[in-house]
Parts: structure tokens; sequence; C-alpha cells
């Protein structure tokens, strides 16, 4: 049986995400008169989706949801001619077309051909790794806030991580929890400084310093959570009704791995132009090696792809300027 094909002719660029860089790719591209595709995972989710509020975007003070926010930047491509799709991508594959090399990309039943690749992936939650996390995954253990914040109105709740997310996720559930505790390693957050002392301020957090989880623990739903010192290596419960666990991320590049350098992390190495180890294939966003991981640094990077594989087509059909 053949597989259905959507690749003669080939679109000039591909991108694989439907999150803030890869929108902003496709925006881009399609703005500079490409036939461009935006492929989003049907079994992942972007980020920014499940953000309750973003404040520090430039040009919204007010803040924006980062759903809405998604749905401004797709419709802002669609304008612009962008197409879209859904499908998990499972590989990218050399394909020739004609006289020029391009890529095949399977996603689900789908077969796409293009000229050029963004790789914007995305990151998904990392897992703590102890006993009953998994178990509890829906019935207590969420990576969440915002999807699962209001089932805990006025219950116990506890948020692992020390981070900008975790905290920013610790404040959203005071809407609804009557006690929000925060389990971090260490003994001060990592957060910037004006979420450490919204959160350090507000009488519905507590902090369960230099505690690391040893397990999660329940009948049917989650009851509470086993908790260790770090400096003395002493146990302890700690009662909660949920877990919300924001602990880092792990990219999602696991397609990609024999297609170009990724770092020990699993991040995709990039130059300043987003180009990757392989021509023709670049990448953006969360997936690549870097320090910041913002929304406004994705657009950047999706917006530095776009134009970099801009050039590259039209290099390759001997159009460039």
């Amino acid at each position: 049986m053949t597989e259905p094909t959507d690749s003669n002719p080939p679109y000039d660029v591909v991108i694989i995400g439907g999150g803030p860089a890869g929108l902003t790719a496709g925006m881009y591209a399609a703005r500079a008169d490409l036939r461009v595709l935006a492929i989003a995972g049907e079994s992942t989710v972007s980020q920014v989706t499940v953000t309750d509020l973003i404040e520090n975007y430039p040009g919204i003070p007010e803040g924006i949801n980062g759903f809405d926010l998604a749905e401004r930047l797709k419709t802002q491509g669609v304008q612009f001619g962008l197409k879209t799709a859904a499908g998990d991508v499972t590989a990218v594959t050399k394909k020739r077309f004609g006289d020029r090399d391009g890529w095949e990309i399977a996603a689900g039943a789908m077969r796409y051909g293009a000229l050029a690749v963004i790789i914007a992936a995305g990151a998904d939650w990392r897992r703590l790794g102890v006993p009953g996390e998994e178990r509890f995954i829906g019935k207590g253990v969420s990576f969440c806030a915002t999807c699962d914040g209001p089932f805990y109105r006025n219950r116990e709740v506890a948020v692992i991580g020390g981070g900008d997310t975790a905290i920013q996720e610790a404040l959203y559930l005071t809407r609804f929890a009557k006690k929000v505790t925060v389990v971090h390693r260490r003994d001060r957050l990592r957060a910037t400084a004006i979420l450490q002392k919204r959160a350090l301020g507000n009488p519905k957090i507590e902090f369960a310093w230099n505690s690391v989880v040893e397990s999660i623990e329940g009948l049917d739903l989650v009851q509470w959570v086993r908790l260790k010192d770090v400096k003395t290596g002493a146990s302890r419960e700690l009662r909660a009704d949920g877990i919300f666990i924001f602990i880092g991320l792990i990219p999602n590049t696991a397609p990609f791995r024999e297609l170009v350098v990724l770092d020990r992390g699993g991040y995709i190495t990039v130059d300043a132009n987003m180009q990757t180890s392989v021509p023709g294939i670049f990448a953006c966003g969360d997936c690549i090696a870097k320090r910041l991981r913002q929304v406004v640094t994705a657009c950047g990077d999706g917006a530095t792809a776009a134009f970099s594989a801009q050039l590259y087509v039209e290099d390759l059909k001997g159009e460039a300027y």
C-alpha cells in the first residue's frame, strides 16, 4: 500500500513543531513567499499552550494567556499563506526532487517533501523517576497547573522544583489550593527575583528546603509524598492531594538523533543562523542548545531559522539575490 504523500512538487520549507518558534518561522517564511507547511505534534503539546500567564513578552504589558498567544501566532502565519497539519514526525530522510536535493518527512501516515526543514519540536517535562509517579499521573500527579489547578480548590498540593516555571505555577495554584508547598533540593530558589519575591511573600506558599521526593503515595489517588532531607538523610511524609512536577525539560529530538549533531543533553546544536550540522536542516526554539528558553527567544530563533532557510532555498533554486 502506497503511503499518502504531499511532496510533488515539494514544499520549500517544512517546519516540525507548532509552538512559538515553529509558528514564527512559518510566518516569516510564508511572508517571504515560500511554500511552507508547519506540522504540529499530535501526542505532544507546546509548553506555551499550558502557560496561564506570559507577562514578560515585549509589547504586551497586561500579559497574555499562552494558548491565546499561540493561536494569534498561528492566525498571523495563516494570513500570510502558512499551511498547517498535525502528526507526530518519526523520520526525516534525504530525497531527490528532479535535479534538487531535498527531504522527506514522515508524520503519521503522511509523507511530506521539502527542500529545507526547520526543526522546532520543543521539549517535554522531565520526570522524577520515583515510585508512584507513573502510577498516579492523572490521579494526582500533574505537569500542568493551568490544566489541573481548578481540581484542587481548597486542598493541599506540592510543587516540585525551584525555577521560574515551578514558582510561576505555584503562584497560579494559590488561586485554588489552600496551601502550596514548594519542594526544592536546595536552600534557595533559582527563579528570577520578582517571582521569588512574590512566592516568599505569599501566605499560601510554604517551602520544603533541601528536600527531594523519594516516592509518591496514596490509595486510588495521591494522598502524600515522601521527602528526604538531602543534608540529614531524614525522611518525612508531606500531606498532598496533588503533586505538580516542574524540574526541567527533555528535548523532543529522538527522531533526529541520527540526522543532526546533538549535545550531551540531547539538544540540537546550531550556529548563530540556526543551521544544524546538516545543510538544509535548521532548528530553533526549546529543542536547541542555548542558554535562555523563553517565548521571546523562541520567536527570535524562529525568525532567524526562517530567514536562513529562505536563503538556502533561493540558492538551491538559483534565485539567490
